[in-house]
């Protein structure tokens, strides 16, 4: 399936308008940012790695009936995904208190969170994606009270399938970010699962391996993606 032209290009992706409307064509990019596109950088192989990653997360979700977005890899760096009408909002799970919720409340990184918290923001990079709560997502139409439900209670699914699965490849998943859309009615889980969009801690020595590998200048940060990849089994060329 032929990409026809760009329909939404993002700091790291590509969405590609194809011959049949129900789908798009997904490009991982080799493009990274941080700090809302203050700090920048163009990483050999870092698209190939999130796409792996992001088919074999995608293919465990699904394993676990959880529904997804995503249908197949074309390439290296293009998947072919369900074209969703995406809900603006950003949910998110922290089995650790990491980043933001820090800085916020004062919490010690590192923190067990238990239940984990869930918290959601705006997709608006103008704003640079606010928390916002249920109350503001009703009242403005971003999603409705029984969206937002669901929404939660897949987000909670997906952390009882892929925390143990990083666990047991010896990482703590510490904190993820989740986009859905609807599908002809149907919620489903867009966007893209890989470090890019987690916290990921070696479980041993808590090293960092996500992208704060990048925003911190720990260390190659396209090195620790395949890294990531390698303790999952997953493998690339």
């Amino acid at each position: 399936m032929d990409k026809l032209k760009a329909l939404y290009e993002g700091k790291a992706k590509t969405a590609w308008e194809t011959s049949d409307p129900d789908y798009v064509i997904m490009e991982f990019r080799n493009d990274t940012s941080a700090f809302d596109g203050g700090k920048t950088a163009s990483l050999e192989r870092k698209g190939l790695v999130n796409s792996a990653v992001d088919a074999f997360v995608m293919g465990k979700l699904a394993e676990a009936g959880i529904a997804t977005h995503f249908e197949r890899r074309i390439d290296a760096n293009n998947v072919l995904v369900k074209k969703l009408d995406m809900l603006p909002v950003e949910c998110v799970v922290r089995n650790r208190a990491a980043g933001s919720i820090c800085r916020r409340l004062g919490i010690e990184e590192g923190s067990e969170l238990q239940p984990p918290v869930f918290e959601l923001f705006l997709k608006n990079d103008a704003l640079h994606d606010p928390m916002i709560n249920a109350s503001h997502c009703v009242s403005f139409g971003w999603a409705s009270a029984d969206q937002l439900a669901e929404m939660e209670a897949l987000t909670h699914r997906v952390n009882d399938v892929l925390a143990p699965l990083f666990l047991d490849a010896g990482m703590v998943l510490v904190d993820y970010k989740l986009e859905f859309g609807l599908f002809k009615g149907q919620m489903v889980l867009g966007d893209e699962f890989s470090p890019d969009g987690c916290r990921l801690w070696d479980a041993e020595t808590g090293r960092k391996m996500d992208k704060d590998v990048f925003r911190q200048d720990l260390g190659d940060l396209v090195a620790s993606y395949e890294e990531v990849a390698r303790r999952l089994g997953v493998e690339l060329p």
